[in-house]
């Protein structure tokens, strides 16, 4: 008998440690943010050899991670609930189908899980000294600053421009994702600066948010699939326009859609109109290509006033790209329940997109918007001289 319960204990503890092999994201519960939970960082490594399996490592143990490659660091925010990021597996995922790389997922849900905002923000400068140790490391088995690259989100955004801080501002780059209201839009604001020497950020659309200039290169975007290209605009390819300026410096913003795969596809959408009066209203523009497919953009940033022979450009921000535009829908509404009561006289229309502007700009003239009426049209290619 005894030995029987020995051989079950060996079993447990063989099945145990086969569990382990493969750690996870730590998992709390609702009941863990309620009363808080004490900071605990854990660095996974991913990597091609070990792409779907993470190794637990730290300064003394490096598993598969090569200081001679690119090492990449995600660095999560604020948990209010304990539930480890849902976007998590596909940044890796994605990272990896890119390029052979070190990526390491910062596992600091013991910290950043609660409900007070500032408890978690309390600890933020504490990981960061967790990640610089970790760095130095890795700088004194012959890595280079050069080769690491954080991404944080939320709190995760703070954490990496201190550890860029840490270092005087030579890493590789920071990309900062932050999430909040601006303007009634839950936005991604890219922040794109050009090397360390030149980078000058000064100002941004919400206050309350901190500079993550502390790094060669700052970025930010997103990607799922690989139809958006990952991590958005890359920040070093624009370092000779940066320099140009005076002062050198860049400041960029760029919005993506709130579902997967979350590319979005920026056209100007030119409006010069014949109107007496000025017009004042949003714009909702719809294509459709030949095989049906349709995307929408509802243009009401603010409105929009239209005078007479002034041109307008508005911004349109479609989910979908459409390679060849069969028609265009345009639909004018000052806002107002009653109606239509108002027209909208358009001298010219023109659509051109920013995402691929070698294709041909579309056109359309002469057209009158009833208020809160769709108007469908399909476009001609816009003449080479615009007079």
């Amino acid at each position: 008998m005894l030995r029987f319960y020995l051989f079950i204990s060996l079993m447990c503890l063989s099945r145990s440690d086969a569990e382990e092999t493969c750690p996870s994201f730590t998992r709390l519960s609702f009941h863990s943010a309620v009363v808080g939970t004490g900071l605990n960082v854990r660095l996974m490594l991913y990597t091609r050899k070990n792409l779907t399996c993470a190794q637990t490592i730290n300064s003394s143990a490096f598993g598969n991670l090569n200081v001679t490659k690119k090492t990449t660091f995600i660095v999560h925010g604020f948990r209010p609930t304990g539930s480890p990021p849902v976007w998590m597996d596909d940044l890796v995922k994605g990272l990896l189908s890119v390029e052979d790389m070190n990526v390491v997922v910062v596992d600091w849900n013991r910290g950043a899980t609660t409900l007070i905002y500032t408890h978690a923000s309390s600890k933020t400068r504490k990981v960061a000294m967790v990640l610089k140790e970790f760095i130095d490391q890795m700088l004194a088995e012959g890595a280079s600053l050069d080769d690491i690259y954080m991404i944080g989100v939320s709190l995760g955004a703070h954490i990496s421009g201190f550890v860029g801080e840490m270092y005087d501002g030579w890493l590789g780059r920071i990309t900062g994702f932050q999430y909040f209201k601006c303007d009634h839009q839950r936005s991604v604001y890219l922040y794109l600066s050009s090397l360390r020497e030149s980078c000058t950020i000064t100002a941004y659309p919400c206050d309350s948010y901190q500079d993550y200039r502390n790094g060669k290169c700052v970025s930010c975007g997103t990607s799922q699939k690989e139809s958006c290209p990952l991590l958005g605009y890359y920040a070093d390819n624009w370092k000779d326009h940066l320099r140009g300026k005076d002062p050198p410096m860049m400041k960029a913003f760029f919005d993506t859609a709130e579902e997967s795969p979350f590319c979005m596809y920026h056209y100007f959408v030119d409006i010069i109109t014949w109107n007496k009066n000025v017009r004042r209203g949003d714009i909702t523009i719809k294509l459709r290509d030949k095989a049906g497919n349709t995307t929408e953009s509802k243009i009401n940033h603010e409105p929009t006033a239209f005078q007479k022979y002034h041109q307008v450009s508005l911004l349109a921000r479609f989910n979908q790209d459409l390679d060849k535009v069969a028609a265009i829908s345009l639909m004018f509404s000052t806002g107002s329940l009653i109606g239509p009561r108002y027209k909208l006289r358009i001298l010219r229309m023109k659509l051109r997109s920013l995402a691929h502007p070698e294709r041909p700009q579309l056109c359309r003239y002469d057209l009158v918007l009833m208020e809160n009426v769709e108007t469908v049209f399909q476009p001609i290619l816009c003449p080479e001289l615009q007079l």
